[in-house]
């Protein structure tokens, strides 16, 4: 398989957060934050974004690992920048090095595994599933 990727390859995306994003709106005695769930959900977006770029009509990715370190607090307000890299290249298995910073400093990183599907078929599997 002949494939458009390559280490080296980098996304970025940057987000206002606001209280749609507090660590609270999961449970109510956390502190009103930038939630660790929100920050994996981002750098997970980062790195579809830079896959999607790519991707032939019919294919999308999913997700099969993060190992997060979510390392310091962001006040609510504050812009959220993630960057992703691609580090491996193993067929359809591509494996990203991200990095997060706030206005201040660096807030978290993480390792990222996704896998290129065929949306037509993943899905058919979904709706099987969900027959059982």
């Amino acid at each position: 398989m002949s494939t458009p990727f390559k280490v080296g390859m980098t996304h970025q995306v940057k987000i206002k957060s606001g209280q749609e994003h507090s660590a609270q709106l999961f449970y109510p005695n956390l502190p009103d934050v930038f939630a660790t769930p929100q920050l994996g959900g981002l750098m997970e977006r980062a790195s579809a974004e830079l896959i999607d770029q790519h991707l032939q009509p019919g294919e999308q990715s999913v997700g099969i690992s993060m190992d997060l370190k979510h390392t310091a607090a962001t006040p609510l307000g504050m812009e959220v920048t993630v960057k992703t890299e691609i580090t491996a290249v193993e067929g359809r298995k591509l494996s990203f090095k991200l990095e997060a910073f706030d206005e201040v400093e660096k807030i978290g990183e993480a390792t990222h595994d996704r896998f290129i599907i065929n949306a037509e078929k993943f899905n058919a599997r979904v709706v099987e599933k969900a027959k059982k």
